[in-house]
């Protein structure tokens, strides 16, 4: 997995979000390396080797003396879907709950996982931390923001990825696969450029700050340093899935028109055309020069490491 770290200061990790697409990544990684974990889970199993507390984010007295003992706080765990009181509850009153109870026992760390659905819709290009006023677009991005403030102002590292893809994948590539089925079609010609991650390299970027020596507070943008072109990312996927090649062209509103225009389509899909017409990339430079671990190779290359788990799996 790549996970390069040095050494801390011995002190175990609290891993919120542990069962979870990128937290399962960080746990084996951190695991691979000798460091103790800590896991907050609502059930079992997560994985041998792991101190397992059960504990809920929605339930603030649940939270009571998960942190002693840890020197680090990776809190990846956060609500994507459900109303907005119960988003504002889990990643908003949660992560207040959280960062209590981490104060209270002393935790010297706290590194959350973010997103950079927060800056909300527009073109991005190169952006770099601080440059974006974040304006999000959704109740799930506003609440999620809402408790990245209150990591930061804790003194506490947010990494912001924009597009995760890998072994457990259930919504980029996949999501992908069904525009592709349903709108053949390159989409502004697939020139836009967008910032993608392996969560092999975002788990090996996690837990090296959890527990290398120096802090590196702040937002930190987590990409791959070269985006990949639309064009690029749909012919390694259609080629390592065997799927065909989108034929012609259409703009962004031709695409939203063949998906059912005139207010019909789907919020979900809408968003995801507009990843393919418009450049999303941000500048993560800041956070791997910074780092031992790697970004890994372009999003070809890895993306054909894991391409049979997302035939056998994610695609089945």
């Amino acid at each position: 997995m790549g996970c390069v770290m040095n050494s801390g200061s011995g002190a175990g990790v609290l891993v919120t979000g542990a069962a979870g697409f990128v937290g399962s990544a960080v746990v084996e990684c951190l695991v691979g390396r000798g460091v103790g974990v800590r896991a907050l889970v609502h059930r079992a199993g997560v994985r041998v080797g792991v101190e397992e507390v059960w504990g809920d984010l929605a339930v603030a007295g649940s939270l009571r003396g998960v942190c002693e003992g840890v020197g680090t706080v990776l809190h990846l765990a956060s609500r994507i879907t459900g109303s907005e009181e119960e988003l504002r509850v889990v990643n908003v009153e949660g992560t207040r709950a959280l960062l209590a109870e981490a104060r209270r026992a002393g935790v010297g760390r706290v590194v959350q996982l973010g997103t950079a659905a927060v800056y909300g819709a527009g073109v991005r290009r190169g952006v770099v931390e601080g440059e974006l006023v974040e304006r999000p677009g959704s109740v799930t991005s506003a609440t999620r923001l809402e408790g990245e403030r209150l990591v930061l102002a804790a003194g506490g590292t947010v990494l912001r990825p924009h597009l995760v893809f890998g072994r457990g994948d259930r919504w980029v590539v996949p999501g992908l696969v069904e525009l592709l089925g349903r709108l053949p079609y390159w989409v502004e010609g697939g020139r836009a450029r967008v910032s993608l991650v392996s969560v092999d390299a975002l788990a090996g970027a996690l837990a090296e700050l959890a527990v290398r020596r120096e802090v590196m507070g702040g937002v930190l943008h987590a990409g791959h340093p070269e985006p990949v072109s639309v064009r690029e990312l749909v012919e390694a996927v259609a080629g390592g899935l065997g799927l065909p090649l989108p034929v012609g062209e259409v703009d962004l509103a031709g695409a939203l028109e063949l998906l059912g225009g005139g207010g019909g389509i789907d919020p979900v899909l809408a968003r995801r055309v507009g990843l393919l017409a418009v450049d999303h990339w941000y500048d993560s430079g800041r956070l791997w020069a910074g780092l031992e671990a790697s970004p890994g190779p372009r999003f070809a290359e890895a993306f054909g490491a894991c391409a049979s788990w997302y035939r056998d799996t994610a695609l089945a």
